[in-house]
């Protein structure tokens, strides 16, 4: 990230402004079990809040320096941080009751690596597990903003199509001042979740 978005990412107004108004509506109508798995918690901010939800959050972060930086954080606390890409999650199938990812998916580099990475949240959840996000919508003033950084925004109407053709049901988009969304695996004929 650039220095003015590494900065904004780090503060206090960032953290209040997830904890406030993003995180609360994403997760408005998810069970996120006991489990949950975020994937590119960044300085973790939205790891504060979801700790507080579940009994164990494991937290994957591609950037090692970061990694390191949330381990000591989150020291003692029911929160795991593992340094690695969210595109190959070192985990088994069906690990998670629940995933996150919070305004990540604009800094993954192009749509195949994005359904890459929403493929493997999909693979580690559970049956009727639920992945809970949000994201920037596309906007001249964003992409200024991310000037020398990676900016693949997804477009609200195609990411519901990829969702589904991923193989996730039961999802729900919310557009507003960004896109808000969540969406489950499908639990097998007969099964319960």
């Amino acid at each position: 990230m650039n220095t003015h978005h590494d900065e904004l990412c780090a503060s206090p107004e960032w953290a209040a402004h997830l904890h406030d108004e993003v995180l609360p509506l994403a997760v408005a109508r998810a069970a996120l079990g006991k489990d949950l798995l975020e994937v590119g918690p960044g300085p973790g901010a939205a790891t504060e809040w979801l700790r507080t939800k579940v009994d164990r959050l494991v937290a994957v972060e591609i950037e090692a320096a970061a990694a390191s930086l949330l381990t000591d954080r989150f020291a003692g606390t029911n929160v795991e941080i593992r340094q690695g890409s969210g595109v190959a999650l070192d985990f088994s199938d069906g690990s998670f009751d629940s995933a996150a990812s919070f305004t990540m998916l604009h800094h993954v580099p192009t749509a195949a690596l994005q359904n890459r990475l929403l493929a493997e949240i999909l693979r580690v959840l559970r049956p009727g597990g639920v992945l809970v996000g949000s994201d920037s919508l596309p906007s001249q003033s964003l992409h200024t903003f991310h000037e020398g950084d990676i900016y693949n925004p997804v477009e609200p109407a195609a990411f519901l199509v990829r969702l589904q053709t991923l193989g996730y049901v039961d999802i729900t988009l919310s557009v507003g001042d960004r896109l808000t969304f969540s969406a489950h695996k499908p639990t097998p004929k007969g099964a319960q979740s």
